[in-house]
């Protein structure tokens, strides 16, 4: 693998994401509520959308394989630390969630809120970190298509975490209440 080149950085920061959410993935308490496969599917494909544009660098889509960033190393490297901030915030989210983690929404037997680390300021911490480095990834790219995966991949985990915060009120009601009025669904909240 050649690490001079910014697109190896990148595939390689998201294979590294890939085998951490995989590994953990198999730590989880046991689930006691979930929502319906119809009900994924309004965010799970959109998200599949969005990754699929970013997974085909060489395709040409017309108007939306244009540049929206200069090529250059400037940009490639400003993308590849952008991609690995969000990485790592995404990793320090998971590792705070511990078990109570899903891919999927669900409520765990046992649940708990969690307000430290990240959660103690952001409701959806790794979703800020995944959109962080997909940020960074469409910066790297240059291209349209990969500003609409961004966009894309925003709207999928807004949905998402509006049905999570449906369970999360449904478990832990004033504490979750108490809990977003001091904290931002994707970034800090600045009062």
């Amino acid at each position: 693998m050649d690490f001079s080149s910014s697109r190896q950085w990148i595939e390689s920061l998201w294979l590294l994401f890939g085998a951490y959410w995989l590994v953990s993935a198999f730590k989880r308490k046991k689930t006691k509520q979930r929502e319906s496969w119809p009900q994924r599917f309004t965010y799970t494909l959109p998200l599949a959308l969005g990754f699929y544009l970013l997974s085909q660098p060489e395709a040409r889509y017309g108007w939306i394989g244009n540049r929206f960033f200069p090529a250059g190393p400037f940009g490639e490297w400003l993308g590849v630390l952008l991609t690995a901030t969000g990485i790592a915030v995404a990793f320090w989210a998971r590792w705070h969630l511990g078990t109570n983690w899903s891919g999927v929404i669900t409520l765990k037997e046992g649940h708990e809120l969690i307000r430290t680390g990240p959660y103690s300021s952001i409701r959806h911490p790794i979703y800020t970190g995944i959109l962080l480095a997909l940020l960074g990834t469409a910066i790297t790219f240059g291209e349209v298509r990969a500003l609409l995966a961004v966009a894309i991949a925003w709207l999928s985990f807004y949905v998402k975490a509006r049905r999570e915060e449906s369970f999360l009120s449904q478990e832990f009601g004033p504490g979750f209440a108490e809990h977003k009025q001091h904290t931002g669904m994707f970034l800090p909240r600045l009062s």
